[in-house]
């Protein structure tokens, strides 16, 4: 798939600064005013019982701050942080080391814990309920189980898709917490942090228009901002104001809503091709030259969020929103005869 200036999933380059531009602390958190609060009295409930805090999962789209919270939870116990994900323990005797070493409180934050194997899963189960490891030593009848008692330790995981979490690991979370969208306000206030620590000159307008860009999604406005900001340089003096942003996301196929181009493709797709459908996933797909799983996990989402698109039991169905961002005069879609 062609790199998109506002997808959610963060490149490689980017990430030395995604981690410079993270708030550290509960309190310089921006947004997710609930998951903020329950955190806090949790962090502080744990830390006056001088006990290590509950295991903790966090779900939601792609791009949230599911990581910063993690590192926020570590900062905020006073504890280092090791991290890992889903894809990279293969083998259960992987996960089995990574646990032995870990310290009491210590936090292990699993990312795309959802993609974790079978087997690697259930060495996890009585590692977060029991603080132990059990093993088997021997084979046939003189096989025998050792059990490895571990300190009390914390795990944060973080999956984007919830649903294929096993209810078996899903129970062993103490606390779970769905990371949401961010409203404008809220991603203003992280694109003009992020441009003061970034050391850049931007008006309050400026960081509107990049924001109403962002998708609701703190990674993606923090992108554009680095975007915008070379373009500033490039071809303006510097400073990024409300029509330097409109013209460097222009160059870069963002529209006003955030959309690019693969989002109008989509769009554009259901409503000329299919007549503003339903149809379903996998014809849109095609229709498009992309995967299956990149619409539904990437594109849909955020056209669900606005209100352009309707996921019905017979497909995908364009709304009249949509057709109305797009300029294209509105075509009911046929409803199923009952005859």
């Amino acid at each position: 798939m062609k790199e998109r200036i506002i997808s959610p999933q963060p490149q490689e380059e980017e990430v030395t600064l995604d981690n410079a531009l993270r708030p550290q602390r509960l309190a310089d958190l921006i947004g997710q005013e609930r998951v903020r609060e329950n955190l806090s009295i949790l962090i502080e409930a744990a830390k006056q019982r001088n006990e290590s805090l509950d295991h903790v999962l966090l779900y939601g789209p792609p791009g949230l701050g599911k990581t910063t919270l993690s590192h926020i939870i570590a900062n905020e116990m006073g504890m280092p942080i090791r991290i890992t994900s889903g894809p990279a323990i293969e083998r259960a005797g992987d996960l089995a080391a990574i646990l032995s070493n870990l310290r009491e409180k210590e936090v292990l934050f699993i990312d795309e814990v959802h993609r974790l194997g079978r087997v690697v899963e259930e060495i996890l189960y009585p590692a977060m309920e029991d603080f132990a490891l059990d093993f088997a030593i021997g084979k046939g009848p003189s096989a025998r189980s050792i059990r490895l008692k571990l300190p009390r330790f914390t795990v944060v995981g973080a999956t984007t898709r919830l649903a294929l979490l096993t209810a078996p690991l899903r129970t062993r979370f103490g606390a779970i917490f769905r990371v949401d969208f961010y409203d404008q306000e809220a991603l203003e206030a992280i694109v003009r942090r992020a441009a003061w620590v970034l050391k850049v000159e931007m008006d309050d307008a400026g960081a509107a228009e990049i924001a109403r860009r962002g998708r609701g999604t703190p990674r993606v406005a923090l992108r554009l901002l680095r975007r915008v900001r070379d373009y500033a340089q490039v071809r303006a003096d510097g400073r990024i104001t409300a029509e330097v942003s409109r013209d460097a996301l222009a160059m870069l196929d963002v529209d006003e809503r955030g959309l690019d181009d693969l989002d109008r493709r989509v769009l554009r797709a259901i409503v000329a091709k299919f007549d503003g459908g339903p149809v379903g996933l996998d014809t849109v797909a095609a229709a498009v030259s992309e995967e299956s799983d990149t619409i539904m996990d990437v594109v849909e989402p955020y056209l669900l969020q606005l209100g352009f698109l309707d996921r019905t039991p017979r497909g995908r169905v364009a709304t009249a929103r949509a057709y109305e961002h797009l300029d294209i005069p509105y075509r009911r879609a046929e409803q199923p005869s009952l005859l």
